[in-house]
C-alpha cells in the first residue's frame, strides 16, 4: 500500500512583510519518501582512484530515477503474489546479497546463489548474471521479475505476463507520480522500470573500508600505513602473480575496484545447485564486502554457494580441484596443469586478512539504500513540503511564493478568501530542480494562496 501525502501551504498574504522559511526533515523517516528532499544518489563522493564504470551515457544516475528504483526494488507488488521483492534476495544487511544458498521465490528457489550487488556499477564488465546472459544491468533488472520461480511475471505456466505488471503499477497513483517525476510523463514501460532499477543498483557503493583509508595515503604497491604487517603481506600476495611468489588474484580482480575482468572464464567451480555440471559461469561480484563489519560472511561464495568462508575460497584457488574446457587460462600453470599455488597456512591467513580490509560500513546502514516501506508494507510519498514556503515581498506590491517541491510535476496555485473555497489560479510545471516560484499581486482583500497537487 502506498499513499500520497499532499500537504498544501496556505499563507495570509497581507500579514507577511519579511521572508519566512522552515523545513521539516523527513528524508530518513521510515515509511516516508520525501520527494521534495531527494536523497543524493547522483553525486555521491568517491575516491579519485576509482575509475571503472559500466554506467551507460544513456542512463546516468539521477536522484529521481534512483528514488523510483529504490521503491520498486523493495516493493513486493512487483512479484506475482505480492510476497517477493528484489530486496528479498539482495539484502542491505549482507551487502545486497543473500545468506541462503538458493534464494526463495514465488514458486521455488533460484537456480544460482544470489550475487552481492554492492559496487555493481564500478566495473568495466557490462554483462550481468553469473553466466553473463544479460548484456547490461538494465536488461538484467527485469529478468528475475520475468522468471517463473523468482517473481512470477513470466507469461508462461499460468503466470501473468510482464504487461500485467505494467497494468498493475499504472493503477497505483503513487507510481504515476514517481514515473512522472523521473521521466516527465506518468507512462510506465519496461524500459523505464529497467532504467530506474539499474540507477538504484549502480548507486550502491562502498568505499569507506580500511583498504580505502590506506589507499588514499600511498600507492597500491606500497605498504599501507594503517595496515598490520599481516594485512600488508596479504596485499602483496594478492597483487603478485604466481611466478613471482604471489597468488595472482589481481589478474582477475584488479584493485582498487576489485571487480571481475570482463575477459575471465570460469574459475574451476563446476557444480550446479540443481546437480550436474555448470561450466558457463564467468562473472563474479566485486571482492569488496565479502564479509560484513563484524567479520561474518555476507552469504556463501561462488554461483553454487559452495564456499561459506574466505578461507574456503582461498583453499579453492590454492589448489584448483579439476580441469574443464572453459577454465580461465590464468588458473593454469606452464604446461597446462591446473593451478597449485602451494600457499602455506601463514600465507593463506595473510591473504584472508587483506580481503577483510575491503569491507566498508556505510553501505549497511545508509537510509537511502534501505527499505522505504513500513513493516505493514505501507509507504507515504511527500510531494509538497510540510512547512517550507518562502515568501518574498517585492517593491512593486507583489509577493513571490517559492516552494521546494517534487521535480517534474505539474502543481496548481490556488487562492481563497475563506480557507474553504479554493480556485485554481494557474497550473505550474516544475522542472528537474523541483522549485516552484510564482508572483501574485497584493490587493486590499485578504487572500490565501496554496500550492497543491492532484495525481
Amino acid at each position: 500500500m502506498m499513499k500520497i501525502r499532499d500537504i498544501p501551504t496556505a499563507v495570509i498574504l497581507l500579514l507577511i512583510s519579511s521572508p519566512v522559511s522552515a523545513q521539516l526533515n523527513t528524508t530518513n523517516q521510515k515509511g516516508v519518501v520525501n520527494l521534495t528532499q531527494l536523497a543524493n544518489f547522483a553525486n555521491q563522493p568517491k575516491p579519485i582512484y576509482i575509475t571503472r564504470s559500466n554506467t551507460p551515457i544513456t542512463n546516468r544516475i539521477t536522484d529521481a530515477g534512483a528514488t523510483l528504483g529504490r521503491v520498486m526494488f523493495y516493493d513486493k507488488r512487483l512479484s506475482r503474489n505480492n510476497t517477493i521483492s528484489c530486496a528479498s534476495c539482495h539484502q542491505q544487511a549482507n551487502a545486497f546479497g543473500d545468506t541462503a544458498i538458493a534464494s526463495i521465490g514465488v514458486d521455488g528457489t533460484t537456480s544460482r546463489h544470489s550475487m552481492r550487488l554492492v559496487n555493481a556499477g564500478f566495473a568495466t564488465e557490462t554483462r550481468f548474471f553469473w553466466d553473463e546472459r544479460a548484456a547490461t544491468l538494465e536488461v538484467q533488472t527485469t529478468q528475475p521479475i520475468r522468471d517463473h520461480a523468482e517473481m512470477g511475471f513470466s507469461g508462461t505456466s499460468g503466470d501473468p505476463a510482464f504487461s500485467d505488471l505494467v497494468t498493475r503499477l499504472t493503477a497505483i497513483p503513487e507510481y504515476r507520480v514517481l514515473f512522472a517525476m523521473t521521466f516527465g510523463t506518468a507512462t510506465i514501460t519496461e524500459a523505464r522500470i529497467q532504467n530506474s532499477l539499474a540507477q538504484f543498483v549502480r548507486s550502491i557503493q562502498s568505499f569507506d573500508s580500511k583498504y580505502d583509508v590506506g589507499r588514499a595515503q600511498v600507492q597500491e604497491n606500497q605498504n599501507f600505513p594503517n595496515f598490520t604487517p599481516q594485512e600488508n603481506a596479504g596485499k602483496q600476495l594478492f597483487l603478485a602473480p604466481p611466478n613471482q611468489g604471489g597468488a595472482g588474484c589481481a589478474g582477475c580482480h584488479a584493485p582498487p575496484e576489485f571487480a571481475i575482468d570482463p575477459n575471465s572464464r570460469n574459475n574451476g567451480v563446476t557444480a550446479s545447485l540443481g546437480g550436474g555440471a555448470d561450466l558457463t559461469n564467468t562473472r563474479s561480484p566485486s571482492l569488496r564486502d565479502m564479509v560484513g563489519p563484524g567479520g561474518k560472511s555476507n552469504g556463501s561464495f561462488m554461483h553454487h554457494g559452495g564456499q561459506s568462508t574466505i578461507a574456503d575460497v582461498i583453499n579453492h584457488y590454492n589448489l584448483i580441484p579439476g580441469d574443464n574446457a572453459n577454465l580461465d587460462n590464468r588458473l593454469r600453470r606452464p604446461g597446462g596443469a591446473v593451478q597449485s599455488l602451494n600457499l602455506s597456512q601463514q600465507q593463506k591467513d595473510q591473504l584472508a586478512a587483506f580481503l577483510r580490509t575491503l569491507t566498508g560500513s556505510n553501505v549497511y546502514t545508509d537510509a537511502k539504500w534501505s527499505n522505504p516501506f513500513t513493516a505493514a508494507n505501507e509507504l507515504t510519498l511527500i510531494i509538497l513540503p510540510e512547512n517550507a514556503t518562502t515568501l518574498i515581498k517585492n517593491a512593486n506590491n507583489t509577493l513571490t511564493l517559492r516552494c521546494q517541491a517534487a521535480p517534474n510535476l505539474t502543481y496548481q496555485l490556488q487562492s481563497s478568501i475563506n480557507l474553504q473555497d479554493w480556485t485554481t489560479v494557474q497550473q505550474i510545471s516544475v522542472n528537474e530542480t523541483g522549485l516552484i516560484e510564482h508572483s501574485v499581486a497584493l490587493t486590499g482583500t485578504p487572500t490565501f494562496f496554496r500550492f497543491t497537487y492532484t495525481p
